[in-house]
């Protein structure tokens, strides 16, 4: 009992932290719309591309598919925990910048709750990020003047999940989510000339709101060869927001409420194949309709919103798993992902190639993974993003639930 009090402990404190942190981006891309969006992967599939929803393991976390939460054993209490670091070099029409970020990434949990039928897990999750700061000089004839875009905040989620093994190749499972979180941006026009007045527009977002997401695997093993074949699908709801315009010229300003914001339908299906424990491919396909969901009270596609497809492919190997050296137990991935942006105008795709290595603990059931991710977004705008990520998590695996026999 003294190990779930300390580990509900420590979640606490990380989830306290996670909650005051900021400024998880620094692209000029999070400008628009919801910012940049996670996938909600743990770090082992992070390094895999991305990928998620074909993916069932007793060694992982894996939030993006709620089925497969009775991957695991039916003897085993897990908890995952992960930070990153990040450099990023971006371009816009104001020149070239570089950024440092670093933050928590995710908390998670995971126990069986009866036998290998149903499963259960929990964490705090981030679902977007804004964070940018982009200034230009301007002039039209007789007026010079700077703009500066500013931006900052993020939206998170806690989330509660149940997975369901309905018989010995199938499972089904659900998340609930609720998310919160505010998203501030400002715009500012400044003259050089004297006795114009600088104006300046500010916009607060702000969210609370519960979302649902359902999951489904097939999922067989035949000898060496397992298979998994998984799909997920949220449906188009409604986000509760609040949303403030102010617009400042001397000492007047405008406050607008509007509710007219919807989170948008996202389905997905992904498969993955292992060999003998030791090779698994995975690859995985997401759409997510941006395009017919209400942003800022109009249709997306009336805002400039497109849909945002995603192709995720990665590898896994290990070269002898319970092998005596500790090079054979390693765990060594690498993957590729490609992006939609979802704001038409910009017309950027997004591609990462990711590599990274699983370092074992030989006392405990332990894995430090690690990923090294390289994302290049560009678009007809004339902005480029380039950036660099590390992103370091423990998964612990403890055998919580055994009987030892007197």
């Amino acid at each position: 009992m003294h190990k779930i009090r300390n580990i509900f402990l420590i979640v606490s404190l990380l989830m306290s932290v996670g909650l005051g942190a900021q400024n998880m981006t620094s692209s000029p891309f999070s400008r628009y719309a919801y910012g940049d969006m996670n996938e909600n992967v743990p770090t082992g599939y992070r390094a895999m591309g991305g990928v998620g929803f074909g993916m069932r393991s007793n060694k992982a976390i894996n939030p993006a598919q709620p089925a497969s939460y009775t991957g695991m054993d039916s003897l085993t209490f897990m908890f995952d925990v992960a930070a990153s670091a990040s450099w990023s070099r971006y371009k816009d029409a104001g020149g070239m910048k570089n950024k440092a970020n670093g933050n928590l990434e995710y908390v998670t949990m995971q126990f069986p709750l009866y036998k290998r039928w149903i499963a259960m897990s929990l964490g705090l999750l981030p679902y977007s990020s804004v964070g940018y700061d982009i200034t230009l000089r301007d002039s039209i004839p007789g007026y010079h003047f700077t703009k500066s875009y500013t931006g900052d905040g993020n939206i998170s989620q806690v989330y509660g999940g149940l997975s369901f093994n309905i018989c010995d190749w199938f499972a089904l499972g659900a998340n609930v989510y609720y998310m919160w979180g505010d998203l501030d941006r400002m715009r500012t026009l400044t003259f050089d000339e004297a006795g114009l007045n600088t104006t300046i527009q500010s916009e607060i977002l702000s969210v609370s709101n519960v979302r649902f997401r359902a999951g489904a695997q097939f999922f067989h093993t035949f000898g060496n060869h397992a298979f998994n074949i998984g799909a997920i699908f949220e449906n188009k709801m409604k986000l509760n927001s609040e949303y403030i315009l102010i617009e400042t010229q001397t000492s007047d300003s405008i406050p607008i409420f509007v509710d007219g914001w919807q989170l948008p339908m996202v389905w997905g299906v992904g498969a993955s194949y292992t060999w003998a424990n030791r090779l698994t491919i995975g690859v995985d396909y997401e759409r997510q309709c941006m395009a017919s969901a209400l942003y800022n009270g109009a249709p997306g596609y009336e805002s400039g919103l497109q849909d945002r497809n995603r192709i995720a492919a990665g590898v896994e190997y290990r070269h002898q798993p319970g092998g005596r050296k500790y090079v054979d137990n390693m765990i060594w991935r690498a993957g590729v992902s490609v992006q939609d942006e979802y704001l038409t105008s910009i017309g950027a795709k997004r591609i990462s190639a990711t590599i990274g290595i699983g370092f074992p603990l030989w006392t405990i059931g332990t894995v430090i993974n690690t990923t090294i991710e390289y994302t290049h977004r560009g678009s007809v705008a004339g902005l480029e993003d380039n950036s660099l990520r590390f992103t370091i998590g423990a998964s612990v695996a403890e055998n919580w639930f055994f009987k030892r026999k007197l």
